[in-house]
Parts: C-alpha cells; structure tokens; sequence
C-alpha cells in the first residue's frame, strides 16, 4: 500500500468498523496478481531506494543469497544483475511465487513453512529479508534459522515497514474484488531486532530510517495531498538494517 493510501485509511477507518487482519499467507496469495502493478506505491519505491543502499555495502558477485519472503522478486533483476553464483526465494504465499517463477524461469524458489530452512546448510553469504519481517510473529525464531545456514562473516539485510508507523495503526491494505484487504503484522522494535540479532552473535553495521519528508512532497502533490502531507511530515515510515555474522 501507498503510504498516501495508508494515511487516506487512518482516516477513513475511524468512521468505519476495524478491518479484520489476513494471514499473510492468504492475503498475499490474493494480492499476488496485482503486486507489480503499483507504479504509484511510495513504501515500494522508498524500499527499492533503501535496499539498493544496502546492497551497494556489501559483495554479490560469485557469492550465494537467500531471499527471504521475497514474493515476485521485486528486487532479483538488480541482484541478478551483480552476477550472484546463486539466488533462490522462499516465500509462504504459493500465488506470488508463481508471479516470481513467470518472470525468473531460471532461478528456484520454494514454499516456506514455519521459518524453517532444512534443505540449507551453512554456505550462504548473504540472506536478504524486504517488507516482511513484520508478518513473522516470532522474529527472533526467524533470525536463529538464518543465523544457523549463514557463513562466517556473511551479511543480513532486512528491510520493513517502520515500527513506529504499524504501532500507531498502519497497515498494509489493497483492494481485491472491490474490498479492502488487511495484512497481518506484528510491532517488532528496531531494539527488539538489534537487541536479539546481538544474542545471535551478529554485529550491527548500519541502521537508516526514513521518514516523510522534503524528498517524497511530489509524491503527495500528484494526489492533491499536501495538507496529509502536513500532517505526518517527520513520521518514519521504513527502515533498514545490516548485519554481520
């Protein structure tokens, strides 16, 4: 969802009844078809931005990644085109894997269930995680399956909506047969995830907000929105972080 989209829903969801949250696994299956089609999504365009940051700091030529809850593979053509020696995905929604598996024929992608990864072993450089760590209810469960398959000195890369955001009401909403559609999340703090990626034996290397700010003002003005964008300029929206094993 936007984020004009979202703030349009704080709004309107105080004159309504509360939208009854979707399993991500359901909700994504749903969304999977119309997923790329979003050329106005700010929070995908804010993410591309941030995560292309991320990649810049670290080493993908001939080395192994992991995609975690990577759906249509919005960012494998620029990964891909690093010359990685391997990329696979792995997702919980069947529908936005096939979406991937269209555009990608060459590459592997598979089903995830219960964050387990038993088929790996500990030979992957980097494990990347974009506008999904949210929807795990247990993060740090999560987080030790992708310590136990990543090399020494490899890297994580996690990118998600901000906690701050989801924790004052945000959601990620889209429209599927006319109705409005609720993602599930759950509020993880970037404490919460720096405190448990240091019980793991992972260092902290970089952590980048972004808020609502100078730089995003068009993406308002196009919406005839700047009294919204007034109202929530300085609210961070996404964030980023880089870890290392």
């Amino acid at each position: 969802m936007s984020i004009f989209s979202y703030i349009t829903h704080q709004i309107k969801k105080r004159l309504a009844p509360k939208l009854k949250d979707t399993d991500p696994e359901q909700a994504y299956d749903l969304w999977a078809t119309t997923y790329d089609s979003q050329p106005d999504n700010l929070m995908l365009a804010l993410d591309t931005t941030l995560f292309n940051s991320f990649l810049d700091e670290v080493v993908i030529k001939d080395k192994k990644l992991i995609d975690i809850g990577c759906g249509t593979g919005r960012h494998w053509q620029e990964i891909l085109s690093r010359k990685p020696a391997y990329l696979t995905g792995y997702d919980v929604s069947a529908e936005m894997l096939a979406i991937l598996k269209s555009k990608f024929p060459d590459q592997t992608a598979s089903r995830l269930t219960d964050n387990q990864l038993n088929e790996v072993d500990a030979s992957v450089d980097l494990i990347i995680s974009t506008l999904a760590l949210a929807h795990i209810p247990d993060p740090g469960n999560a987080m030790k399956e992708w310590v136990r398959i990543l090399k020494a000195g490899g890297d994580i890369v996690i990118t998600d909506y901000h906690p701050d955001a989801l924790q004052k009401g945000g959601n990620r909403t889209f429209t599927h047969n006319d109705r409005l559609v609720a993602v599930k999340n759950y509020v993880h703090s970037i404490e919460q995830v720096t405190i448990l990626a240091k019980q793991l034996g992972l260092s902290v290397l970089r952590i980048q907000e972004r808020k609502i700010d100078e730089s995003v003002k068009s993406w308002y003005e196009k919406k005839q929105a700047l009294s919204v964008y007034e109202k929530f300029k300085g609210v961070p929206i996404i964030y980023g972080v880089h870890l290392k094993k």
